[in-house]
């Protein structure tokens, strides 16, 4: 690890989200993350780490969700990768369309899409992972 990445692995209960928040906090204080970017940085990666959860491992805690952020040329970037046999971002129905509104899930993409600079997914045989990346 250099001075500048930073490694979580925890089981998937939302339980240890509590777990993300203080390791979030540490590595933005760490990395001098202007406190304007921290609840859009908080929300992101709490959600993206919800979504591996529930929807990649199945809440199956035998299952880990690894987190791992480097800040890379004034990048913070940060991979949240799971088990889960993947997804199509572009089947995610819009949170913003008069339909969705009501719902209580699907809001979780939209929010890091606008409080991230750039939101990638890679699908491997072995699981998903979400870049999230944010300018610093």
């Amino acid at each position: 690890m250099s001075e500048n990445s930073y490694h979580l692995e925890i089981e998937s209960n939302p339980h240890n989200l509590i777990t993300v928040e203080e390791f979030i906090n540490y590595f933005a204080v760490d990395l001098h993350v202007p406190e304007e970017k921290m609840a859009g940085l908080l929300l992101s990666v709490t959600e993206a780490t919800t979504n591996a959860i529930i929807h990649g491992n199945k809440s199956d805690e035998s299952k880990l969700v690894s987190i791992d952020v480097k800040k890379v040329d004034g990048e913070l970037v940060i991979k949240v990768k799971d088990h889960g046999k993947g997804f199509d971002p572009g089947k995610v129905p819009d949170p913003t369309e008069p339909e969705n509104l009501l719902k209580d899930s699907g809001r979780g993409i939209y929010l890091m899409r606008v409080y991230m600079d750039d939101v990638r997914y890679n699908i491997t045989p072995d699981g998903t992972e979400i870049t999230l990346v944010l300018n610093l």
